[in-house]
């Protein structure tokens, strides 16, 4: 998988977040996004995921040679963060399933597999709603980490965790990084990014003149 940026910049009303972001991704040379908050950090992701428009630039995608439109984006990436929604009326058992059936998972995991790689077998008929934050990151992560795309991307994945579910976190990327591009955005916490060899400062294409 490969990613383009050329000239890419993102305003809010007349104020600019960020801008003239040039940039190569390339799989197996996975990134982290760092930035102070409302450096735009999240915003980028955002972009590169298809789901905000930029205000100026533009993103090319391909994979193998082939390029990949925006709109068949959605099937070959992947995605976390602590304020994406889950279907909290479904069961552990039935969210898994959900999602297994927009987008399979890696090595033909089925929802036991999913669940057990999450640490949360022992929850499959709790309800989403009963889980605590740190269950629910968990099971973002998881589901984002285990499923077969070649483009993952988190949003301080490492939120809500702690210090035995960040090694978990670790591990589970670690195991799953082959063949793949990974970004991540991060608040300089370490600890979410030590696979990652590229780095992008957000601040450097800040407060830049219209």
């Amino acid at each position: 998988m490969t990613i383009h940026l050329t000239n890419v910049g993102k305003k809010f009303n007349r104020d600019r977040i960020f801008g003239r972001l040039n940039h190569t991704f390339q799989s197996d040379n996975h990134t982290v996004i760092l930035g102070s908050n409302g450096s735009g950090k999240s915003t980028l992701l955002q972009i590169i995921a298809g789901n905000v428009s930029p205000s100026e630039g533009e993103l090319r995608y391909s994979r193998n040679g082939q390029t990949i439109s925006t709109e068949k984006l959605f099937n070959s990436l992947s995605f976390a963060s602590p304020y994406m929604e889950l279907l909290e009326e479904l069961t552990l058992s039935e969210h898994i399933a959900f999602h297994g059936g927009l987008k399979p998972f890696r090595n033909g995991l089925d929802v036991k597999a999913v669940a057990e790689q999450s640490g949360l077998a022992t929850s499959l008929r709790k309800q989403i709603r009963f889980f605590s934050s740190g269950m629910k990151q968990r099971l973002r992560l998881a589901l984002a980490i285990l499923s077969d795309t070649p483009l993952l991307l988190l949003d301080e994945p490492c939120s809500n965790l702690d210090q035995k579910t960040v090694l978990w976190y670790q591990d589970l990327i670690k195991n799953n990084s082959e063949d793949r591009l990974i970004l991540v955005c991060s608040n300089q916490q370490e600890m979410e990014y030590p696979f990652c060899k590229e780095r992008i400062q957000m601040e450097n294409f800040s407060h830049l003149s219209p």
